[in-house]
């Protein structure tokens, strides 16, 4: 199975995401309830996230134009993942043969979160290269390249946020 959060490969019996820490199972579910998955909050920066040179750890993503419960303190600019993948020969002769029965084509789909996930994790390399320690307005775009390969793109808007304290509470500063 794949985190809802980051995206990255985890074991079947995983209850937390070894990578980002995204809780993927209910840890108590004593009442018998069917409990829908969990949205992980983004965490609240601390020094225990700064990297080695004492800066940010890889930035945080968000598809919103703004992060609750932070205020955008600098707009650094528009940040960018890209990468152009195509399925080898083998891959393609056997989605070729699924195709006679119909349904999903597991190569072009493992393809597809592939090809994304690492654009994802450029964009993280750029924005952390400019100085920032999020990143909102994330979105993708792909466009098919000749008729064998596919470019994927993850762009977004690299900014440093910082948490909102009691006089700034409510506020948010809000991209158009």
């Amino acid at each position: 199975m794949f985190c809802p959060k980051c995206g990255k490969q985890v074991s079947d019996d995983a209850t937390f995401c070894p990578n980002c820490r995204a809780q993927l199972k209910p840890t108590d579910n004593s009442s018998g309830s069917t409990m829908s998955a969990p949205v992980a909050a983004a965490p609240i920066p601390s020094p225990a996230m700064a990297g080695p040179s004492g800066g940010w750890g890889l930035p945080m993503l968000f598809t919103a134009n703004y992060v609750p419960g932070y205020r955008i303190d600098k707009v650094l600019g528009i940040t960018y993942g890209i990468t152009v993948r195509s399925r080898g020969l083998g891959g393609n002769i056997i989605a070729g043969l699924r195709t006679i029965g119909g349904g999903e084509i597991k190569e072009y789909t493992e393809l597809a979160h592939q090809a994304r996930q690492q654009a994802l994790d450029r964009l993280q390399e750029h924005a952390r290269g400019m100085g920032a320690n999020a990143v909102i307005s994330v979105n993708f775009d792909s466009t098919e390249v000749g008729n064998t390969m596919d470019e994927i793109i993850a762009f977004g808007t690299a900014v440093v946020i910082s948490p909102m304290d009691a006089s700034t509470s409510g506020q948010y500063v809000k991209l158009s």
